[in-house]
């Protein structure tokens, strides 16, 4: 790992400096003059500086997303208004970075040594020296921008980290915040691989959902829940091991539902950002790579539930309580089929004069889950909705009035998740007297997990461990099945086959009521590895080879790999590279839809 870090610093240092580089060994004796000097300490204080507080804003950040910040987060936040009220509050909570950062910034200053200015001659031999300094300089900082000096290498990448870890998590600490912002700016995310010929292809996997003969449409509501920071840590229900069967998380009302409802032992998340929540869930598109909707790719034809349900009649909205815009949250609704959005807007245009902003992002979810009831009720039936909650989010703060009342556990969010518990319970306290209600489906899960705890929740399955549940009232619709996995992709897929859906669609997941357990697969990406898992086990793929294989069922904390040991690993791996293939294809081609 020293060696690696070593490596992916240097090209990082190179990249930072080449300007500067190039300032102090252009050979041009002007360069001696004071004037000149003082300009280009400036440049190597100034851009040393600005990647050193990359570096060390990241390890805040590293702990949300568990992977090295990539340039990709300038469109993320590229619609935040509230960035500044962000980043003070951040200044003061980690004030000792922002001293460190000071630190660096005047030992930057102080110990620069200034090159002795001195009195040129001969121009003839000065001009020579220095192009040969010069040529050598190229050379070496060609090298080690590269990662090597023969023709052989190609530029290091993200994903050669890997190659110093033994662990997809471990390489945030081989690699470094300004090496990764450099090696994605501009980058084409989605490279198609050539693992089969199309007919191979078509056989190992397909997204393509098919009706069935027999379908026969139902128009229930369809309410879909995106719950921030949900993970299956919280809950109760879903850890009944977990200190000898007393562990009683954070989240008793949703527990309350999953004993209700379907609910899965083994579910997992395609990505660990919130927008990569929403193409998965609502879409059935997994997070490879990098964010979708980040990509140029966003600008393909893509569908949702909501966008297949609009087919059939269905009023669709979506609801988020931050600003209009955030997160491209309301770009994306509205392109996939949710014709209605529901922001902060709409909320203040609701309750004018209110005081139900949270300061940082957004309205309380207590008060925007109101609004959400209040507002279906105005609906004309069948509707499809969705909603992306809210408060459970950084800096986790709770309204005054509900200081002290949730469990604080050992994690800030624990209370957070308490309340939106609570605004849910409210919610349906609500919605339950409702004439819709019972006509109703509604789907829980959480875009991601966060601040993890415990060792198992800390592991490549842990950090993509969330909820995932199916709750119609008063139906035979339940259940714990603790043979099958289930992802956030599986959602689209499962709803319409729920409904009876008779047309053609494109999802990546499958339908959790209609397919074989031993056919239930989830996939996902951390930091240039993809993730199958599928039965009892858990395959990592580099995208060229197997290298690694765990039983993630009892394996609870990685420990033992058994790549070249299980007898389906073949069989594995073909089915993990058909789906990327598939992906890669559809992504580049615009061919999300079936058209």
């Amino acid at each position: 790992m020293f060696e690696g870090g070593f490596l992916f610093d240097t090209s990082a240092i190179l990249y930072t400096n080449l300007l500067y580089i190039f300032l102090m060994l252009i050979p041009l004796h002007y360069k001696e003059n004071i004037i000149y000097q003082k300009i280009t300490k400036g440049i190597f204080i100034v851009t040393n500086l600005i990647v050193i507080i990359m570096n060390l804003m990241d390890t805040v950040y590293f702990q949300y997303t568990h992977r090295r910040t990539t340039a990709s987060v300038f469109s993320e936040f590229k619609n935040e208004g509230n960035l500044g009220g962000i980043f003070g509050t951040e200044l003061l909570n980690h004030w000792y970075l922002t001293l460190l950062a000071v630190a660096f910034g005047y030992a930057l200053f102080k110990l620069y040594c200034k090159p002795r200015v001195v009195k040129v001659n001969h121009l003839p031999v000065y001009y020579t020296v220095n192009l040969i300094i010069l040529g050598v300089a190229v050379y070496l900082c060609i090298g080690g921008m590269r990662g090597g000096f023969t023709g052989m290498v190609r530029p290091i990448t993200i994903s050669n980290a890997n190659k110093y870890v033994d662990r997809p998590i471990e390489t945030g600490i081989v690699l470094n915040t300004p090496f990764s912002i450099y090696r994605t700016l501009g980058k084409k995310p989605f490279m198609v691989p050539q693992y089969f010929d199309k007919e191979k292809l078509e056989t190992l996997y397909s997204p393509i959902h098919l009706p069935k003969d027999s379908a026969q449409f139902r128009p229930l509501n369809v309410v879909v829940f995106i719950l921030e920071s949900f993970g299956k840590e919280n809950s109760g229900f879903l850890n009944e091991d977990l200190d000898n069967g007393t562990y009683k998380g954070y989240m008793p009302f949703l527990d309350s539902i999953m004993s209700e409802g379907l609910t899965f032992k083994y579910s997992f998340s395609n990505g660990m950002k919130s927008i990569d929540g929403m193409p998965s869930v609502l879409s059935g598109i997994p997070m490879f790579v990098e964010p979708f909707f980040l990509t140029p790719a966003s600008l393909n034809t893509v569908s949702s539930i909501g966008g297949e349900l609009k087919k059939k009649g269905y009023y669709t909205a979506f609801f988020h309580g931050a600003d209009n815009g955030s997160m491209g949250f309301e770009a994306f609704a509205r392109t996939v089929g949710y014709t209605n959005y529901y922001g902060r807007t709409e909320y203040n245009e609701a309750h004018p004069g209110n005081k139900d902003f949270d300061g940082h992002w957004g309205i309380w979810d207590e008060k925007f889950f109101q609004f959400f009831a209040n507002t279906l009720s105005t609906f004309q039936q069948p509707f499809a909705a969705a909603l992306f909650s809210l408060s459970s989010h950084h800096p986790f703060a709770v309204p005054t009035e509900y200081e002290g009342v949730f469990p604080k556990g050992n994690k800030a969010i624990r209370q957070c998740i308490g309340y939106t518990d609570n605004a849910l319970k409210l919610f349906f306290e609500k919605v339950s007297k409702e004439p819709w209600y019972k006509n109703t489906l509604f789907v829980f899960t959480a875009d991601h997990t966060n601040s993890q705890e415990r060792p198992e929740y800390e592991t490549e399955s842990g950090l993509f461990s969330v909820p995932i549940v199916f709750y119609q009232p008063g139906t035979d619709l339940k259940g714990y099945r603790k043979e099958m996995i289930a992802q956030q992709i599986d959602i689209m897929p499962t709803v319409l086959g729920y409904l009876g859906y008779d047309k053609p669609y494109i999802s990546f997941g499958c339908d959790l009521l209609n397919t074989q357990p031993e056919d239930t697969y989830a996939v996902n990406y951390i930091n240039g590895i993809y993730q199958f898992f599928k039965g009892e086990y858990l395959l990592h793929f580099d995208g060229q080879k197997s290298i690694a294989m765990y039983a993630f069922k009892t394996d609870k904390l990685l420990k033992h790999n058994l790549l070249g040991e299980v007898a389906d690993q073949q069989q594995m791996e073909d089915e993990l590279k058909a789906i990327i293939q598939q992906y890669m294809t559809r992504m580049n081609n615009d061919e999300l839809v079936i058209k």
